[in-house]
């Protein structure tokens, strides 16, 4: 009994450190969602969004087994974060100052109400990553004498709730922080949109691996190479991206 207990506690400490990461995207995604607004509103924005990203967490937690099996709502998720990374990037790097200049012109950033709507869909996309990701740590340990709470073993569901605790306080510290970072490195929003496209293609190859889809195979979301080639990448953006985004010259 001891040795469960001990490969519990490890993976509780695995997950903690895979939710933190999650976390630190989905902050760093409310962040750069909000920069646009005046201060009080961008704060209370953030407060939202961080209160959104507790709620919708927690709900995906009682809803584990529904999310696991629907890829539909596994696909919206995916489509969603590829598609606000995308046309970030698009804008970036492909559009020509003349199209950029009209699109300012013509459109205004959105308001308070518009951008906690945009910051709630981006949530709801992020917890479902989450919760399956902790799902595919949680279903790989034994089971207990625990109740089953959520259709999952109550031990695995409770190493679940922990880890989605641990990631929800570091979304709480990190948003606010990760403003300050934006406004000294601006080129950083690049990287945060891609990391929220790389997330989202993640959440694609989860639900081409469904098995009522079937594109890929069942395991590879969980293989090692998929899981080498996925960090890397994401460490590589990060790693490039903060070199390469630069300081904001002081004002003078």
């Amino acid at each position: 009994m001891g040795s469960i207990w001990i490969e519990y506690a490890w993976t509780l400490l695995i997950l903690i450190g895979l939710e933190g990461i999650l976390s630190a995207d989905n902050a760093l995604v409310i962040a750069v969602i909000a920069k646009h607004l005046p201060d009080k509103q961008r704060k209370r924005a953030i407060s939202y969004g961080i209160w959104g990203a507790f709620l919708f967490r927690f709900a995906s937690i009682f809803l584990i087994s529904f999310l696991a099996n629907v890829w539909q709502v596994q696909a919206i998720g995916a489509a969603y974060l590829i598609y606000i990374g995308g046309k970030h990037v698009y804008k970036t790097f492909f559009q020509s100052e003349k199209e950029q200049k009209n699109n300012r012109a013509d459109k205004a950033p959105p308001g308070f109400w518009p951008t906690v709507a945009k910051i709630g869909v981006a949530d709801i996309a992020f917890a479902i990553d989450s919760v399956l990701a902790a799902v595919a740590l949680a279903v790989t340990l034994p089971d207990t004498k625990l109740p089953q709470i959520g259709g999952l073993d109550g031990g695995k569901f409770l190493i679940i709730v922990a880890g989605t605790i641990a990631g929800l306080i570091l979304i709480k510290y990190a948003a606010g922080w990760f403003v300050q970072l934006l406004d000294k490195r601006p080129g950083l929003e690049t990287v945060a949109f891609l990391i929220v496209a790389w997330v989202g293609i993640k959440l694609a190859v989860i639900t081409m691996s469904h098995k009522d889809v079937g594109i890929l195979p069942e395991s590879f979301p969980h293989s090692l190479s998929w899981t080498i080639i996925f960090w890397g990448v994401l460490i590589g953006i990060a790693a490039i991206g903060w070199f390469l985004s630069g300081r904001k010259p002081r004002e003078k």
